[in-house]
């Protein structure tokens, strides 16, 4: 019997959210952890040795350079998504890259051009999508089950309170929407199935110039609406709830699921729980890319995808700026 083909995965950086996908990496019957690399040789062997990953590389070229690499994970900050995106798939490896993809259309659109001239597949890392609890949801709202939508609300808000955490710098990519509010921004473009025609934000900005707290209107085709917000200086707070014009669903962990979460399906005065299986949160989207590199499929985030949650994180930021209504297809 013919052993499934291996993908070898190399970690660019040593961020901390590569915890979070090394065990679904190592979970996996068809990858293989062999690599991580940092720009500084001892924090990239202090980190392979912590994590027993075979090979420590002292620069970013050097672990697009390594011939074994098949999938590279890129969590570098948000301003650095595109560049090692595209010179990864350049030197023929796949890319799951975190969340935001980029930080502007032009640079999402260098990606999906390399993509396409390459081969190679980039996807964003939205492991929420993966997520049962996710696919329920969306099956839910499109079986009718709360009739047509009329709202949606959504919030991520946590208190960013690390010394010299990149999200606070405007120069990295930083701020409240870009980091956690493109959770319910894509969350409600998911359910919808459309784009928002015409958004509207207010921000309050820090004194380093990112916004630390983002509150946004969406207006999609079929007179349907979203209300967003996020915010680094407020208590952890995520929720999405869907208002139909017969029920209302809740779900009260939408973007960091457990194994064992639920929704609320509430009619009337009558509220209904609704459990959802479990799954680790991060092993989805390593399947998905799996998927698509070992059998073809495409993945569950497309670049298209990620290009329109793109735009309408800029054009809500836009409206902040300019204190006006944007519509996102004129970006």
């Amino acid at each position: 019997m013919n052993k499934k083909p291996i993908l070898r995965w190399g970690l660019l950086s040593t961020a901390r959210i590569n915890r979070a996908v090394i065990p679904p990496i190592r979970n996996s019957k068809r990858s293989q952890l062999l690599a991580v690399a940092s720009r500084d040789q001892k924090s990239a062997v202090e980190f392979a040795q912590t994590w027993q990953i075979p090979r420590a590389h002292s620069s970013y070229e050097d672990i697009l350079a390594d011939p074994e690499i098949d999938v590279i994970y890129n969590p570098l900050p948000n301003s650095m998504h595109a560049e090692w995106s595209i010179k990864a798939v350049h030197a023929g490896k796949h890319v799951l890259c975190e969340k935001p993809l980029a930080n502007s259309l032009a640079e999402v659109d260098a990606m999906r051009a390399a993509a396409k001239q390459t081969g190679k597949i980039i996807t964003e890392a939205f492991m929420y999508r993966h997520h049962p609890q996710t696919l329920q949801v969306k099956e839910l709202i499109d079986s009718g089950i709360i009739g047509k939508i009329h709202l949606i609300s959504g919030s991520f808000t946590y208190v960013a309170a690390r010394a010299n955490d990149v999200r606070l710098d405007p120069r990295l990519g930083g701020g409240c929407l870009w980091d956690v509010g493109c959770y319910p921004i894509s969350y409600a473009r998911m359910l919808i199935g459309s784009e928002p025609e015409e958004v509207f934000g207010w921000q309050i900005v820090s004194p380093g110039g990112v916004d630390i707290q983002f509150v946004g209107q969406l207006r999609f085709p079929g007179e349907i609406y979203a209300q967003i917000q996020s915010s680094f200086i407020t208590p952890h707070a995520p929720f999405m709830e869907v208002i139909g014009s017969q029920g209302t669903l809740l779900v009260p962990k939408p973007f960091v699921p457990g194994k064992h979460e639920k929704v609320i399906l509430r009619k009337g005065d009558q509220d209904q729980v609704i459990r959802s299986h479990g799954a680790d949160l991060y092993q989805g989207e390593i399947t998905d890319i799996e998927n698509s590199i070992l059998q073809g499929t495409s993945p569950r985030v497309s670049l298209i995808d990620s290009r329109n949650n793109t735009a309408a994180i800029l054009a809500l930021l836009e409206s902040a700026r300019t204190g006006r209504p944007i519509h996102p297809a004129t970006l």
